[in-house]
């Protein structure tokens, strides 16, 4: 049986954070498929597709990571796939709690697919998407959070 995890998240954009998780992940499992999901509670800056690109650039030097995009149940989505692995990234502990729901839920959909926890690498711990695309809205320098095909994309869309 393979070992293919998903690092699933709404990626708007992908950060420095992200790409430590999902490159540590990368060294654990055979693949892992980065899953851009649609987080119906935000209104996001980049469509899925743009998003995908982004990821996709980001993350071309790593051969057994692939980009993909549902708008599903992730433990539908999993299961469709053949994942046995859920990979996510803590932050500090207000992340756990919400984690921790989400993984309950995702336990109760499909007992077969376990989450990882991984935690960020402290040079990350402050950072969010939705901090990058304010300091990018206002011009603030965003150089060393996110890769440079992103800070380009949130530089045309803050032109």
């Amino acid at each position: 049986m393979r070992k293919l995890a998903i690092c699933p998240g709404s990626f708007d954009p992908v950060t420095n954070g992200h790409l430590d998780i999902i490159s540590r992940g990368a060294k654990v499992f055979e693949e892992v498929v980065v899953t851009v999901f649609n987080n119906q509670s935000k209104s996001p800056l980049f469509t899925v597709e743009e998003r995908k690109q982004l990821l996709e650039e980001s993350l071309k030097d790593l051969p057994n990571v692939r980009v993909d995009s549902s708008s599903g149940l992730l433990m539908d989505y999993a299961r469709e796939i053949g994942a046995t692995a859920v990979i996510r990234g803590l932050r500090a502990v207000s992340d756990f709690e919400y984690e921790m729901q989400i993984t309950s839920m995702n336990r109760k959909l499909n007992e077969d697919v376990e989450t990882l926890f991984m935690m960020t690498n402290t040079k990350y711990s402050f950072l969010s998407s939705s901090m990058v695309k304010e300091a990018a809205k206002y011009q603030g320098n965003i150089s060393g959070l996110v890769p440079d095909v992103v800070e380009q994309a949130l530089k045309e869309k803050f032109k």
